[in-house]
């Protein structure tokens, strides 16, 4: 998960791995028995147009294996009265979450 947080370079691994351990957000484990075949962070954020459940980071091998899991995610945040699932990511991912859509855009430009 750090490395595809590094790349995307939309959060610090120190500040996600810290609000897991303090119980700020959550860490979600796709176990397939013997190894870990993903791990994703979600963090509940009051936003002026509601509750809305972020994931943070997300990252795994053999996607088609655990992506029917973020239904889990889902369910967890309609549980906790969210209006909204938010992924800080890739544009890859509106291609394979059934339901999302590509909302709003980060727009960077590098500094000197």
């Amino acid at each position: 998960m750090e490395r595809a947080i590094v790349t995307t370079g939309l959060s610090a691994f120190a500040a996600i791995e810290q609000d897991i351990l303090v119980g700020a957000s959550l860490l979600w484990v796709a176990w397939n028995g013997a190894v870990i075949e993903a791990a994703a962070a979600t963090s509940l954020q009051q936003t002026d147009a509601g509750k809305v459940c972020v994931i943070t980071a997300c990252a795994g091998t053999g996607m088609t294996r655990w992506l029917p899991l973020i239904g889990g995610i889902e369910s967890y945040a309609q549980a906790e009265g969210c209006r909204y699932v938010r992924i800080f990511g890739r544009r890859g991912w509106a291609r394979v979450l059934e339901g999302y859509e590509e909302t709003h855009a980060i727009i960077d430009k590098r500094l000197p």
